[in-house]
């Protein structure tokens, strides 16, 4: 039996991937800041909850200590930012990049060396759409997934001789996401004039009618991902993805 760990699950993509994983047979190791006994999340002898904080080593290697040897590590973790650059306090932009970038790089160099030495393991990186064609008042969020996208295409030429694995998730916006609701405080005063009206109209189209990308989505796409044995390495999750990873390049 293959055992993933996912960081960020206590909501949206994340807990729909410890759920889909489990459902399929895995054994899961299912992390969050702050575990809670309401995280919809099956009772089963195949899954663990374990806290963890990406932004914090010594959380990172107690969790890893805990949970074992692993197969399949899924970095799902992040916060998310709307608002006018301008506006943005630079601790704000340091905190987004923290937990978004260096948490996600902390946790690869944490488990690289287990499957190094077994010489087989998968790292999943998720990102987001925002990568795939640029969008307005997300630019520190955008930037702090863009450097994934780029650490990540470079760490997997450097792994691949090792028989590990690295690929790449970018979902779309979608309701279950908590891209909003676990960055509200950080968001306050973000949206002042002259962006104020402007931001509205983004904001609604943000949220509108168009197909969004829901959890299962996501869930189904890491697990394609985690299986595939190809070279590909993207993998656009939800129909807006899909949809942006297809515009023409430099659209």
């Amino acid at each position: 039996m293959k055992t993933v760990l996912i960081t960020g699950c206590s909501s949206g993509y994340g807990l729909e991937t410890a759920r889909h994983f489990h459902a399929l047979g895995w054994s899961v190791i299912a992390t969050m800041r702050q575990p809670r006994d309401d995280s919809f999340l099956p009772v089963s002898d195949r899954l663990r909850v374990l806290p963890l904080d990406v932004t914090r080593s010594e959380s990172i290697a107690q969790a890893l200590e805990a949970a074992g040897p692993i197969d399949v590590l899924v970095n799902n973790a992040g916060i998310g930012l709307f608002g006018a650059f301008e506006a943005t306090p630079m601790a704000t932009v340091r905190e987004l990049f923290e937990t978004n970038t260096f948490g996600t790089m902390a946790m690869c160099q944490a488990v690289i060396p287990q499957f190094r030495a077994r010489g087989a393991g998968t790292l999943i990186n998720v990102t987001s759409s925002a990568v795939l064609a640029p969008m307005p008042l997300v630019a520190a969020y955008t930037a702090s997934k863009t450097a994934i996208e780029g650490f990540s295409a470079s760490l997997a030429l450097e792994l691949a001789p090792l028989g590990v694995r690295v690929k790449l998730v970018e979902p779309g916006h979608g309701p279950q996401t908590r891209f909003a609701s676990n960055g509200q405080q950080r968001m306050q005063g973000l949206v002042t004039e002259p962006y104020a009206a402007y931001a509205q109209g983004v904001f609604a189209q943000f949220m509108g009618d168009a197909p969004k990308t829901e959890a299962t989505d996501v869930a189904e796409v890491v697990w394609q991902a985690v299986h595939d044995t190809s070279d590909r390495m993207r993998y656009p999750a939800g129909p807006n993805a899909v949809a942006l990873a297809a515009l023409p390049a430099g659209h």
